[in-house]
């Protein structure tokens, strides 16, 4: 699917008249991709169902890729949640993951179902306030002052057995209920803020609770060669290894308890300053080494498009952090529209898709997670 061609949006006001619509820009369009029509000159964009194809002028050759784009922490913000539509009706954005305890979640669950955008649950357990029983008192998975543990400070309290896992299942449980409450239906996948999700222990408790819940879909945070990306900062390229490494280990129980997730990953490499065209073209190619010409690989690209929060709107109960306040958020949402990307990427045999148009692979496909997973499951090249 070439994804040149879409319609820029106008940042529409988020509150008053227009309250949370993105208002598309007219008379100013790059071509006519799948989600643009034009009346009159204008450029518009339509509410196609997502995954729907343009008129085939010539039949397609078959991708190499099939690549959902999601974008992480919708609900944060309201400013950060109108750049993720933006994207979304740029053609830019295939799904969102939905934080319940952001400050927005309400406002964007309603732009969700306005736009008809596939939603998944960003479970989180490191910034903000919980929303299940822990907020009424003490858990091991809060400060004194009531508050997450923070990005590290998670980990640090995994890593020394100081997290009850009884709590972790108990706060995700009560997520995966405020989801239901706000959207009225379940999530199409379920992963972590910050890579929660595949931290040790934690991996299990996720991999159960979403076996009994019935979703099927959730992230494996595993991008081949992040070792190697000599762009990242040092702490940057550290974590980014050290997600790999839980993810490598998460593996067992997210296959035991029946979950799926694409073939491959990226989004470590190229998160906010270090987003380029050339880093995801790159990044999927290096998950293409290896396999062989006329096999579709299924991928997931990690995003955080987004226009910067202003102090105090927005965050998870503490307010915005830094990164949400930067304006890294904006350049990867300039990034995701521009057609230079999607050229690009078109000409390397990438189609976008929906999480859940995944399940749909003719017989002989193999099943998104399995098909290349000894392929992936190498470690990364050391750090230099």
């Amino acid at each position: 699917m070439v994804m040149g061609g879409r319609c820029r949006a106008t940042r529409g006001p988020v509150g008053g008249e227009n309250k949370g619509e993105v208002q598309p820009r007219q008379g100013v369009c790059v071509g006519a991709g799948p989600r643009a029509a034009s009346r009159g000159g204008a450029w518009t964009v339509q509410p196609n169902p997502l995954g729907a194809e343009p008129p085939a002028e010539a039949p397609m050759a078959r991708p190499r890729v099939r690549l959902v784009v999601t974008a992480d922490d919708f609900g944060y913000c309201p400013r950060r949640d109108e750049g993720i539509v933006e994207a979304f009706l740029a053609g830019a954005v295939t799904s969102v993951s939905l934080l319940v305890n952001g400050a927005a979640a309400e406002s964007a669950a309603e732009l969700a179902r306005r736009h008809h955008i596939p939603t998944g649950l960003h479970a989180n357990l490191s910034e903000g306030r919980p929303v299940g029983p822990a907020r009424h008192g003490t858990s091991s998975l809060l400060s004194p002052e009531g508050f997450f543990l923070g990005k590290m400070g998670f980990r640090e309290a995994v890593a020394a057995g100081d997290v009850d896992l009884p709590q972790v299942r108990e706060e995700l449980e009560a997520q995966l209920s405020r989801f239901r409450e706000l959207l009225g239906s379940d999530p199409t996948h379920v992963d972590g803020h910050q890579h929660v999700h595949v931290l040790p222990g934690v991996c299990q408790v996720f991999a159960e609770a979403l076996q009994v819940c019935g979703v099927r879909f959730t992230r494996l945070p595993l991008e081949r060669g992040v070792g190697g990306c000599t762009w990242l900062e040092a702490p940057a390229r550290a974590f980014a290894c050290a997600v790999e490494r839980d993810a490598r280990a998460a593996v067992g129980p997210f296959s035991r308890h029946g979950l799926r997730w694409t073939d491959a990953f990226v989004g470590l490499s190229t998160c906010g300053r270090h987003m380029s065209a050339h880093r995801v073209s790159g990044a999927l190619a290096r998950v293409l080494e290896g396999i062989p010409t006329g096999h579709t690989l299924t991928a997931e690209l990690m995003a955080h498009p987004g226009y910067p929060s202003v102090p105090p709107t927005g965050g998870c109960g503490e307010g915005p952090d830094a990164f949400s306040c930067s304006w890294e958020r904006l350049h990867e949402l300039r990034v995701l529209t521009t057609p230079t990307l999607w050229a690009r990427l078109a000409q390397d045999g990438v189609q976008l898709c929906a999480l859940l148009d995944l399940d749909s692979k003719r017989p002989g496909q193999g099943v998104p997670g399995e098909a290349t997973l000894e392929t992936f499951l190498e470690p990364s090249p050391p750090s230099p």
